[in-house]
């Protein structure tokens, strides 16, 4: 008989291990899915984006520079504004829950929330480190003092606050808890949404495969939490790789997969927040219905 798979290409966020246990377990192949993983996006969404405007960054170039078909993710704020601004759909049908915190060195003067007036919080443009930032501290600063500066991806920001370069940086799993690892101060933390960002012509088989892999993973990894932990390793920065010598076992799950539908208000309110932030320019099409790339036979 032959073993005949759909070969697709997937950029790991990097989050979450689900997709690096769907692989390692062979649940995409049982899904019929023969999985490349861009390795190139992935690098990139961990890399400084200084010089990049919208459009520009690493995860942007599969829509705009390089022409890919690559399924991806981002917090659901990004999926949304990013297929609302004509890159991809997001898809509507399983989201993913992730820690988010703010770190700074242990020498800060910085110890609450309110300590943050003013001061330029590290995050990746209009990606899930820099959507947190007004969500989460609005509660306790006007939206006027709330600062960020564009450093890039996942290593970028955990350098810069290394390096001094900023007084605090938005990171996410699992620089989290290599920051933890590495002695620097948490100020505050939480827990946001994400989604899966396609392009347009994804076929909606084939996204259905891959959720229902990674929710292969999901159990997998309730059944044995511990068991996947060493594969972080695939998700920590090149430039980390010898800087410490890290407990994977201290990493925690990072991001979980939840198939089920993403609330349909979470949507609206997305539109709405991300308007009352400012950072609704390159929004386009709003309607739900022509956003959305549905796995859903």
């Amino acid at each position: 008989m032959t073993d005949i798979r759909t070969r697709v290409k997937i950029a790991p966020k990097g989050m979450g291990l689900n997709d690096f246990v769907a692989q390692h377990e062979g649940f995409f192949v049982a899904e019929g899915l023969d999985v490349d993983f861009d390795w190139k996006t992935f690098a990139g969404t961990q890399s400084s984006w200084k010089n990049l405007e919208y459009f520009q960054r690493p995860q942007d170039r599969p829509y705009t520079d390089d022409k890919q078909e690559v399924i991806q993710g981002a917090c659901v704020w990004g999926s949304i504004c990013n297929a609302s601004a004509g890159m991809g759909r997001f898809v509507p049908d399983a989201y993913g829950v992730s820690p988010w915190a703010i770190f700074v060195r242990p020498d800060s003067r910085i110890r609450r929330p309110e300590d943050l007036k003013d001061v330029p919080v590290a995050v990746g443009l209009r990606a899930g480190s820099h959507f947190n930032v007004p969500y989460r501290l609005e509660k306790y600063l006007p939206l006027a003092n709330i600062k960020t500066v564009n450093t890039g991806g996942f290593g970028a920001r955990l350098r810069a606050l290394l390096d001094g370069e900023v007084e605090a940086a938005s990171l996410l799993p699992p620089q989290i808890a290599m920051a933890e690892q590495l002695g620097l101060r948490k100020i505050i933390e939480d827990t946001f949404h994400t989604l899966w960002w396609v392009p347009e012509s994804a076929p909606p088989e084939v996204v259905r495969a891959y959720l229902r892999a990674l929710d292969r993973a999901e159990k997998a990894m309730d059944a044995d939490p511990g068991k996947y932990l060493s594969l972080w390793k695939l998700a920590v920065p090149a430039e980390f790789e010898t800087h410490h010598v890290w407990d994977f076992a201290k990493f925690g799950r990072g991001e979980r997969f939840v198939y089920q539908a993403i609330p349909r208000a979470e949507f609206d309110e997305t539109l709405e927040q991300v308007k009352r932030w400012g950072l609704d320019q390159h929004l386009g099409e709003k309607s739900f219905e022509k956003l959305i790339c549905s796995a859903n036979p």
